[in-house]
């Protein structure tokens, strides 16, 4: 006799917890206490000078990640929320302009525009790869259009083809937010600088980290100048600029990363390559595992393409196996250990409610005494049912999977596939008795 799913008293498939990830080493250790001894721990100053471009350790970081991976640019940050504002003050976006952006990511990569007085337009994402649809950014292109903000999102590369025949033709930027997406390639090439620039997250969630922090990248110099620019203060360098850089003139932030920070970086580039290879085999064996089951999408890889697998992506159809989604996600992760954090959750649904769907959007307002933005474009809508798949994704298909990560086995991978197909199996009987849960 078949054993109960766990949801219905039977015996989990597993107890023990999932391995936690550990980030920092021996490494990171030195790196850091050798920093504590040079008693610099930020070498940038505002002002013109060598200092204008940060210390030897945020130096040697940008020319190792730049190296790494073939840009001819790297720009550290302290954050990749910083990195999206400079990357659309550096293309040039400013009051007025509009932005089309993805509504199925992380708030950031909409509300960087708000940043330059534009205005975010919401544009639907693909159901494949959960990246922005070509068709659909057409759709929304006007006169004002000035930039679009293609992420890639879990992983995996946007269709940079698609966007930039879009965008090429027109004069309009292509910044891409790589945050999930270190070392992933499109068509042989490393995403982040395929557009105008773009760059990578180094959030402590991401595949390596410095706690918070960001990378931009660019191939164009002038792009690169005017990122340096809105990193450091660039109002203090007016006509200063090293091969003068006089013909751009922007204000900026410090949005610069810490010694310390870039020597933990360092320290980890070294093993992201590593990290990459691994999530890979966990992920191409779980897709090996779950291919087979009808109402279970595994994630498409495209064409030429690698992903970095951030996250494992699930498309899940409740009228094929019989059970709501959330109630199949409250069975399946019942076989399994209870977890500690996300990293160690088996399955969470949906992701992120559509951004336009938020409060800022929903009213218009993004400063507290005004709708600026938003009235210089009175036009731009974010009803529902702007963007059905993904309104469809959040609320009926996508699962994620956090678990093809860092130190997990396959045994791990297998133990998670397991508790799927024990509820597959069971999905009539846990029917049954929970209805719709």
């Amino acid at each position: 006799m078949t054993t109960l799913p766990a949801i219905l008293g039977g015996t989990p498939l597993r107890n023990q917890s999932f391995p936690p990830r550990r980030t920092m080493g021996a490494e990171e250790r030195a790196a850091v206490l050798a920093v504590l001894d040079s008693d610099c721990l930020s070498g940038f100053i505002g002002a013109a000078g060598v200092g204008f471009l940060g210390g030897p350790q945020v130096r040697a970081f940008e020319a190792a990640w730049a190296e790494r991976y073939g840009f001819r640019h790297a720009i550290s940050v302290n954050s990749w929320t910083s990195g999206l504002v400079a990357a659309l003050g550096a293309v040039g976006v400013g009051p007025g302009d509009e932005v089309i952006c993805s509504p199925y990511t992380m708030s950031a990569s909409a509300t960087c525009a708000l940043f330059w007085g534009a205005v975010p337009v919401f544009a639907d994402i693909d159901p494949v790869t959960f990246c922005l649809d070509p068709v659909a950014v057409a759709a929304k292109i006007s006169p004002r259009t000035r930039a679009i903000v293609a992420v890639h999102l879990f992983g995996h590369p946007a269709d940079m083809d698609g966007l930039l025949a879009v965008a090429r033709p027109r004069g309009i930027a292509v910044v891409e937010d790589a945050a999930q997406a270190p070392g992933a390639s499109y068509h042989g090439q490393p995403v982040g600088a395929i557009g105008a620039c773009g760059g990578f997250s180094l959030n402590y969630h991401k595949h390596i980290h410095t706690g918070e922090g960001g990378v931009l990248v660019a191939e164009d110099d002038e792009v690169a100048k005017r990122l340096q620019l809105i990193r450091n203060h660039g109002e203090n360098l007016p006509g200063e600029w090293p091969g003068d850089g006089s013909s751009y003139c922007s204000f900026g932030g410090n949005y610069r990363l810490t010694e310390l920070q870039a020597a933990i970086g360092l320290a980890q580039l070294q093993r992201l390559d590593g990290l990459l290879a691994h999530r890979e085999r966990l992920a191409a064996h779980l897709s090996a595992r779950l291919a087979a089951h009808p109402g279970i999408i595994p994630p498409v890889v495209a064409a030429d393409c690698t992903s970095a697998w951030y996250v494992y992506p699930i498309r899940y159809e409740a009228e094929v196996v019989g059970l709501s989604r959330s109630l199949f996600m409250r069975a399946v992760n019942a076989e399994l250990p209870a977890p500690r954090d996300f990293e160690a959750t088996p399955l969470v649904a949906g992701y992120v409610r559509p951004l336009y769907l938020n409060r800022i959007y929903q009213e218009r307002r993004a400063f507290a005494h005004s709708h600026f933005p938003f009235d210089l474009a009175p036009t731009v809508r974010y009803d529902q049912g702007l963007c059905p798949v993904a309104e469809r994704m959040y609320e009926r298909e996508l699962l994620l999977c956090p678990l093809v990560r860092e130190p997990l086995t396959i045994q791990d991978v297998d133990d998670f596939a397991s508790a799927v197909e024990r509820v597959l199996t069971h999905a009539p009987l846990i029917r049954e008795r929970l209805g719709d849960g």
